[in-house]
């Protein structure tokens, strides 16, 4: 990690121009994005309209809000709210909600608008993403199933990502004081150490099950380069989700695991400090980057730096810094007439021939995830936020 001693910080200056330029173009869009959202990924660096169905709609709403809470620009606020109706609408009449991507959907819509609005209708909305989310969760096994399917079915799996739909059934307790949300949480994420977290620091993507048994049979990657590497986004999950679970639990292991992928997320970055799609490669390599990993293991980095002892803070928030400052510099739409994304280089799904079922998909593109959390990483260094999450 020393090799990244030369490398600059980040700027106050620096972040404020960051969520300027990113708010600017919010606005400047915000007459399409309304009444539709944000695909997952922008095609020829353009994102088109969409109806509020994948997993990734949550993240644009998200931008939203933190550019409302940068400027407090009533437009924007408004223009949430709708969007938090049409999440809403899809909760209550169970559109596309079977996947454990609750809290990427509900945290970052109806949950920033209850923190910043105390509307109820979102409070209500997001409990009820919480009620789904545990329908997912697996007595046999221990974990919360990626998608809610029949048990006969073959398919019985976990993966690294839920880490990030942990955090609505933590909020789901607090606001309830039920704590069957929380045990679930802390059973998913303990079965994810024991399960995903290799002896190295790394992570694999996905586990599977045995459907009848709960026997964990096997570990895998769809988006990684193979098996045995490290998708690097799946990485980022697994510096950001023992944060956030640190932070509602205050559970040891939460830090324990931090300790682990962290470092190993930083010792495989090449010289510009953001990631390949996947952290086996190194500076030169053919593949393309995925600077929404990049954004992630940032904003994890700044949140685990919030209960660390003073040198590792220091260092964790340091490089945090220093992969926004390459991210600012040489990631960041600045011209709005050639994309109306807010972080390029991005990459959902690489094929490669290990994954040869997974097609290219957001390949070298805008992410709406990796929007989201470059926004929320500058969101976070601009001052002292409070999590959607």
């Amino acid at each position: 990690m020393n090799k990244f001693e030369h490398m600059s910080l980040i700027t106050k200056e620096e972040v404020r121009d960051g969520l300027q330029n990113c708010t600017n173009q919010i606005i400047k869009i915000l007459p399409e994005f309304t009444d539709k959202f944000q695909g997952s990924n922008s095609e020829n660096l353009w994102y088109q309209p969409v109806e509020n169905r994948s997993w990734t709609t949550g993240f644009w709403t998200g931008e939203i809000w933190l550019a409302y809470e940068f400027t407090k620009d009533e437009r924007l606020k408004e223009a949430a709210l709708v969007q938090c109706d049409s999440f809403y609408e899809r909760i209550t009449k169970g559109i596309s909600i079977a996947s454990h991507d609750m809290g990427f959907l509900y945290s970052l819509s109806c949950v920033a608008a209850y923190k910043l609005t105390g509307n109820e209708k979102a409070k209500e909305a997001a409990l009820l993403a919480a009620d789904n989310l545990i329908t997912m969760f697996r007595e046999k096994g221990n974990f919360i199933q990626s998608i809610n399917q029949p048990d006969n079915k073959p398919e019985y799996r976990m993966i690294v990502d839920t880490l990030l739909n942990l955090p609505i059934l933590y909020w789901a307790s607090e606001v309830t004081g039920d704590v069957k949300y929380r045990d679930i949480a802390v059973t998913h994420f303990r079965t994810t150490v024991d399960v995903l977290l290799r002896e190295d620091g790394s992570v694999s993507q996905a586990a599977r099950f045995d459907n009848e048994t709960g026997e964990h049979l096997l570990n895998y990657t769809r988006q990684g380069y193979s098996d045995d590497s490290a998708w690097s986004r799946g990485q980022a999950w697994a510096v950001y989700g023992p944060a956030i679970s640190y932070k509602y639990t205050g559970l040891q292991e939460c830090k324990d695991m931090y300790a682990k992928t962290a470092p190993y997320f930083m010792e495989h970055l090449p010289e510009d400090m953001v990631a390949y799609f996947d952290l086996c490669f190194t500076e030169g390599d053919k593949w393309p980057r995925d600077s929404s990993a990049a954004a992630i293991a940032a904003c994890g980095m700044l949140e685990m730096a919030k209960y660390l002892e003073t040198e590792e803070a220091e260092f964790y928030a340091s490089c945090a810094k220093k992969i926004m400052k390459s991210l600012y510099d040489n990631y960041m739409v600045r011209d709005f007439s050639k994309s109306n994304g807010l972080l390029l280089h991005g990459t959902y799904c690489c094929q490669t021939d290990f994954n040869a079922m997974i097609r290219d998909l957001g390949k070298d593109e805008c992410t709406s995830f990796g929007d989201y959390f470059f926004m929320e990483a500058l969101m976070r260094l601009h001052k002292d936020w409070e999590m959607y999450w």
